[in-house]
Formats: C-alpha cells, structure tokens, sequence
C-alpha cells in the first residue's frame, strides 16, 4: 500500500458556541484524487482552512509524508507544499497571468520585477496544465471560468504543490470545460501531485474520484471509500444520516397550467452580444426553465427581465402591462423578483442580520420618517423564515452564518414578503449540499402550487428537466427548442447545444 502524502488524525477545533469538528480522520496518497463530501455545515471548509494553515487545530496530528507537522500559518502550508483553490478565486483581474501565478513570490532584482523571467517560468508551468498556447501577458480580467482556474492551478504548481485542494472547482463551469477541468485533473495526478476535490455534485465523484470521505456533524462517517464502487444513495445516507430520494416534487397533470392567466410575455428581446429575437410566456404557477450553456444568454435574459440590464430590441410585458425596460424598481413594482447567480456578493449583505436582508425590498413598510421599526421588521422576517423552515431561525443572527442553502432560502424570502408574484431563479442549487436542494425543489414547487411563476435558470440539466414545467433549449443567445419537460430528455438538449438545431 502507498505510503500517504498526508495523515490527519483525531482533528479536533471548535469556535465560540460551535464545535465544528469532533474527530476528524482523513488521509491523501501521492497522485490520487480524494473526494471530500459532506452537507453545508459538516467541517470541510473548517478542515481546508487547517489544511492551508488559515486556522490550527486545537487538538490531533497531522503528518506530512511520515513527519507530524503544524500548520501554523498560511505560508508554513504553501512551503510543505500544500495549495488551495477555494470557490470564489483570489485572482487580480487587472494584473497579468504571469503576474497571478508569482503573486506573493514575485521575481524581482533591487526592487524591479524581472518581467521576462516571470513570463518564461508561466510558460513552462502553463504548458505543465496541457496550456502552454496560452498567453502569459494576457490580463486575467479577459479570461472565462475555465481558464481563471487553470491559471490557479498554475499558481499552486509554481509553489511546487504536492498536494492541492479544490474546492467546488466545477461549480461555475459548462459541461465541456468541466471536460476540460478533469483533464487537467489527470496531467496533475499522472505527476504524482494528489488532489484533494469538494463538490456537492456527486455524479462527478465516480467520474473523477479514486477514494471518497465523508463528513457528517464535524466527525468521519466514512473515511477512504472506493469511489467506483460506491453507490451515490450510500454517499447521501452518509452525509445526511438518512435516505434521501432524488426524485424531484410531483407536477401537476399535463395541461393543468393551460388556462391559467398569462403572467408574463417576453416579446423580440434582443441585446448585442448576448442574446436575439428572445420570446416566450410564462403562466400563473408555471415553472419555465432555460437551459443553455454558460454565454448562451441565459442569465442575461434573467436580468434584462428584471431590469437590470436594458433591451435593445422587444418588450417585456406583466399581467399584460408594458414593462419600463431598464427598471429594477418597475420590476419589483410589478411584483418581480431576482434570486441571481451569485447570491453572496450580488444578493445578501453579508455583514447585515438576516431580518436586514430579507426586508431589503420591502424595507418602506416598516419604516416612517426615515427610521425603520426593527419590531415589525424582524416579526415580519420571522414569519417568511419560518415559511420556509430556514435554520438557524433567529433573523438577528448576521446572514453570512448561514449555510449556502439556508442563504437562497433568505434570498427567496426577500421576495415572498415583497408579495413577488414572478419569481427569477438563477443556479438556485449552486453550492448546496444533496439534503438542501430537495428541500429548495420542494420550495419552488409550493411556490409555484401557490400561483407563482418561475423561470429557473441552471447549469444541470437534469435539475431544469426535473423541476421546470416546460423548457426553452438556448444556444448561442438564441431559442433553439422549446417544448414541455417530460418531451425532452438530457440527450436531446445536450444535441441542441451541440449543434444548435431543433431536428
């Protein structure tokens, strides 16, 4: 048996009130990949934090190729030769490749940068990723998802990483460059260089995994499962301590949405660039979702209709009532709300209580003079939280507490208390855990049982497929198909983006 890069042992820390983690085992050998899985709230992120050397364990061992170590700081890890890539990158758009992948260790000779030198050693760790044709001068600002994390990899390469951390690396990625994104998972661990992967998307685990981990409550549940051979519902009733079904809430009968009142009309909606000649309806309590890959306008069809960006082209119309293009404040007016893509920095104030955030669009009816009465605001807040069973329940706690599940329910109750009658739902299960999402699925069908109408935007098809009544197939900023969910299946839509026509 391989000797293991790294052995954790009996990892205990604990904050203020939370033990975050009781126990944890886990170990990593050179060249695989190590699937870390758990629901929002388990302690992988606590467990990566010791790892890079954020925060220190206050009890355990760690071993680093057979030596007990201590992670003392951020640095100390990087030197041992461990590397994170968390979610949301730490990239500087307006510096260079090169100039990313030296941040912090920068090559410079009496306080002036050796530019050349930089650029030479991008080249040769680049061309290590299977990207040696792209270009080291170019500013980070200009690059897609797939390539930002390339160059983090880079990064972590150029620090002669022996083991990195990934966390939900796949998480604003389309299908192809997830494709892509294990390739170069392969070229790392071909090296020897073991990768430790979270992601709430399991069927990915399978594909890229060697051995899984599972954390529950801050302790191990399973520790060093064979991912090939170890069925997805295991996984779930380990994470969740429970069975759960992967079955999406029931719709209703064909044809039940029929004669219900047309709630909104997108008419010729054109932006350059973006998308073109965009029409379709929505009714009263249908859920329409648009599936399309990441730059075929989905998102962008989203804010324009809620204003946040202006059509050149078309009309938006509400209970048959022109929309003023352009207007977010019309949006809301007419009863339309936007739960965007990313809900941390685009959505919720992170800093505010959780009440704050959830009165924000409806904040005049428990103010007068100027000064809001934060009575009424929190009782109202607690009875839209309540609604949606979103934990912990106590709306004074600052949203940032919360897991990324419970913050898209916040999100949601924004709207509910604003009385939205349309609801936009961008990736509304990114960055939640299995147990969480059918808690949002069955969310969103009750809101749509109760006369709402959604239009739900999501990278996974099988989500848009499972949870929308009828589907609009998007490629290249254009409806490629539309047709009612249970007409089409994942096959046919991934054809469409393929080759962009309804056969």
């Amino acid at each position: 048996m391989t000797t293991p890069l790294l052995e954790m042992r009996d990892i205990v820390k604990t904050f203020p009130g939370v033990r975050a983690l009781d126990g944890v085992d886990l170990d990593v050998r050179p060249g695989e990949v190590h699937c870390l899985l758990g629901q929002n709230g388990a302690g992988k992120s606590t467990l990566i934090k010791i790892l890079s050397g954020a925060h220190r364990t206050d009890e355990g061992t760690i071993t680093w190729q057979g030596t007990p170590v201590s992670l003392r700081s951020p640095s100390a890890a990087m030197k041992l030769g461990i590397a994170t890539i968390y979610q949301e990158l730490d990239l500087v758009d307006g510096l260079s490749i090169a100039e990313n992948i030296h941040l912090g260790h920068e090559r410079s000779r009496l306080g002036f940068s050796r530019r050349a030198e930089m650029l030479q050693a991008a080249r040769k760790v680049l061309d290590r990723l299977g990207h040696g044709d792209l270009d080291p001068a170019r500013e980070v600002g200009e690059l897609p998802s797939a390539l930002k994390q390339i160059v983090s990899m880079a990064r972590a390469l150029s620090h002669d990483a022996r083991l990195i951390i990934m966390d939900e690396p796949s998480a604003v990625l389309a299908h192809d460059e997830i494709r892509g994104l294990f390739e170069v998972i392969g070229q790392l661990t071909e090296q020897g260089i073991a990768v430790v992967y979270i992601s709430h998307r399991l069927e990915e685990i399978r594909e890229i995994g060697d051995r899984v981990t599972v954390l529950k409550d801050g302790r191990t549940v399973a520790g060093g499962l064979p991912a090939e051979e170890t069925p997805t519902q295991q996984v779930v009733s380990l994470m969740t301590g429970r069975d759960v079904e992967y079955a999406f809430p029931q719709r209703p009968q064909v044809g039940a949405r029929e004669h219900s009142p047309e709630l909104l009309r997108a008419e010729h909606l054109s932006r350059p660039r973006e998308f073109d000649d965009i029409s379709f309806t929505v009714r009263r309590g249908e859920i329409v979702g648009l599936a399309g890959l990441v730059g075929s306008g989905r998102s962008e069809i989203l804010q324009t209709l809620y204003g946040a960006r202006t059509p050149a082209t078309g009309r938006i119309l509400v209970d048959g009532e022109h929309l003023r293009p352009g207007s977010v404040r019309a949006a809301v007016r007419a009863g339309m709300g936007l739960a965007p893509e990313e809900r941390k920095s685009q959505a919720l104030v992170q800093y505010e209580s959780i009440a704050r955030n959830v009165s924000l669009a409806s904040l005049g009816r428990y103010s007068r003079l100027g000064w809001v009465d934060r009575g009424r605001e929190h009782a109202a807040a607690s009875a839209a939280t309540d609604s949606l069973q979103l934990q912990p329940a106590d709306t004074r706690r600052p949203v940032r507490v919360l897991s990324g599940g419970n913050q898209q329910k916040a999100v949601v109750a924004r709207w509910l208390l604003a009385d939205c009658r349309l609801l936009l739902l961008d990736e509304p299960t990114r960055g939640v855990d299995v147990g969480a999402r059918a808690e949002i699925y069955a969310l969103v069908r009750r809101l749509a049982d109760s006369g709402v109408g959604v239009v739900l935007v999501s990278s996974e098809i099988p989500e848009v497929l499972g949870l929308a009544d009828r589907v609009l197939v998007l490629r290249e900023g254009r409806i490629v198909r539309e047709a009612d969910a249970r007409d089409i299946d994942e096959p046919q839509v991934l054809d469409l983006f393929m080759e962009g026509s309804a056969a």
